[in-house]
């Protein structure tokens, strides 16, 4: 078999950490060959080393047979190896054409020549079966199209080998199906792709073969064919992890919570009015820009807005900042962990003190070390959080246990209601199970949650009641029982009106 690239005993240390122990699998040419395994197993650093951005400590890599060791990402670019992160690197300030061409841009007479690469950028883009205003600054498009552009980019550098870190982490379904139509595309001009994704339903849409990773170390590689989701799962985990949800009683208390009315952010929308029950998850279910980020956000008091009344535990409470609503214990895990959620050059125990200093100060002037230490020990331990030290810096973890440090920073505060943005997005089945069971002991405490979910059968296994926001109002709010499916969701996160399950 015809072998475009071979990863033959990578190791690769960090202080601390084996990140790769010892790891062998080839890439076959012109596949799309799914990579997987949970967070911290080594998949990002593995791709960091191929593009560039990382060196290995031992073992070498050989691309169409011959052995490369790139010193930077420019390096492996021109070799023909290309990464699209979760982050884009696009200048959101610069338009398509500009982007694509940055830094090798044609000239002519000493002049840019714009027209060239205008031509070039659209006849690219056309080949994707992709329509993007060539003239409009990225930052004005959408996510789907921001990532087309770093596809156009990547290919029309070098077109060997393209990896794509968890590619529609962001996108709606029928964005990631465009995206899929793109991958068919680059697969059938030859593209070799590896496909990073904790979407296990991917692996058997767009893959051909299925490599696994697990503390570091190599699992298997299969033929996509040969394997099933019950079995991927094994591999990544080590065991059978049994049922992907956790069971859900639902003991909600009748006592409300936490109640919004009126809230409104601008004449054009129409008021926002709910309640959450003491130990209830409500999850909030829509399209992707159907307003439901920006609700919570307005909740909490980050975004302004015209008009507002909360009521927690029966007494009105005034939120006009993030800083107001942790003192009146609401606490918000946003979508963008990166840049809303964690401070990135920060430690680990700094990340989860910095929202609940007040509990560890002695005679509110310095901070407690010791209560420090043992504050989030516990929390480290109590979420599992796979990490060196508590010294660690926080973005050096993989994206999971990222996540969970950002879990453990507002279970400090000891909030009574929690607004969880995405909570699972970007991490494997193993932490997805963990959040939900500590998303079920905090509603066993008395814990208001409200979850927000692009998710569908995450929304349907995990919440009491059901928003659906559509068009930045509430369409419907739904008692989560044996009559509500996917389908009806999206009913009213389409703008249906009453639903007819007959029709």
């Amino acid at each position: 078999m015809d072998n475009i690239l071979e990863i033959k005993n990578v190791t690769k240390e960090f202080p601390g950490v084996l990140a790769l122990d010892n790891v062998s699998f080839n890439i076959r040419r012109g596949e799309v060959h799914v990579l997987i395994g949970e967070n911290g197993a080594g998949k990002s650093t593995l791709m960091k080393i191929l593009s560039g951005v990382y060196q290995a400590n031992s073992g070498k890599v050989l691309l169409n047979g011959d052995e490369i060791d790139f010193s930077n990402p420019k390096e492996a670019q021109l070799a023909g190896i290309s990464i699209i992160y979760q982050e884009f690197s696009l200048i959101p300030y610069l338009n398509a054409v500009e982007n694509i061409f940055l830094g090798r841009e044609y000239k002519k007479n000493g002049v840019l020549d714009k027209k060239r690469m205008t031509e070039e950028a659209k006849d690219l883009l056309d080949t994707f079966e992709v329509e993007i205003d060539l003239e409009k600054s990225v930052n004005q498009l959408s996510v789907a199209e921001q990532q087309f552009i770093e596809i156009a980019k990547a290919v029309s550098i070098n077109d060997n080998v393209l990896i794509l870190d968890e590619p529609t982490a962001t996108l709606t379904n029928q964005e990631t199906e465009i995206l899929f139509n793109l991958i068919r595309n680059l697969k059938e001009k030859g593209v070799t792709m590896i496909f990073i994704s904790h979407h296990l339903e991917e692996a058997f849409e767009i893959g051909d073969r299925l490599t696994c990773l697990r503390d570091g170390k190599w699992v298997g590689t299969e033929n996509i064919s040969d394997l099933s989701e019950k079995k991927i799962i094994k591999m990544m985990v080590g065991r059978d992890i049994g049922d992907t949800f956790p069971d859900r009683e639902g003991k909600y208390q009748k006592e409300i919570m936490i109640e919004v009315n009126d809230l409104k952010r601008n004449e054009k929308e129409e008021f926002i009015n709910f309640k959450v029950r003491k130990g209830e998850i409500l999850g909030v279910a829509g399209l992707v820009g159907s307003g439901r980020t920006e609700m919570a956000r307005a909740l909490i008091g980050a975004d302004k807005v015209l008009s507002k009344e909360i009521y927690i535990n029966g007494k009105k409470v005034e939120i006009n900042s993030p800083s107001d609503a942790l003192d009146n214990g609401i606490g918000l895990i946003p979508e963008n962990r990166k840049s809303q959620g964690l401070i990135l050059g920060l430690s680990v125990k700094d990340n989860i003190s910095i929202n609940s200093l007040d509990k560890i100060l002695k005679s509110n002037l310095f901070i407690n070390k010791k209560e420090e230490k043992k504050r989030s020990q516990k929390l480290v331990e109590d979420l599992n959080i796979k990490t060196p030290s508590l010294k660690q810096t926080v973005k050096n973890l993989s994206g999971g246990n990222q996540q969970k440090v950002v879990l453990a920073k507002w279970l400090g505060t000891d909030s009574n209601v929690l607004i969880f943005d995405e909570p699972t997005r970007g991490i494997d089945v193993g932490a997805k199970l963990e959040i939900y069971k500590l998303m079920n002991e905090l509603v066993d405490m008395g814990i208001s949650i409200i979850m927000i979910s692009s998710e569908l059968p995450e929304v349907l296994a995990i919440s009491d009641r059901i928003m659906i926001m559509h068009k930045n109002k509430i369409n419907a709010v739904l008692d989560n029982n044996e009559d509500v499916d996917q389908e009806t969701i999206m009913y009213y996160a389409t703008g249906g009106e009453q639903y007819d399950r007959a029709t």
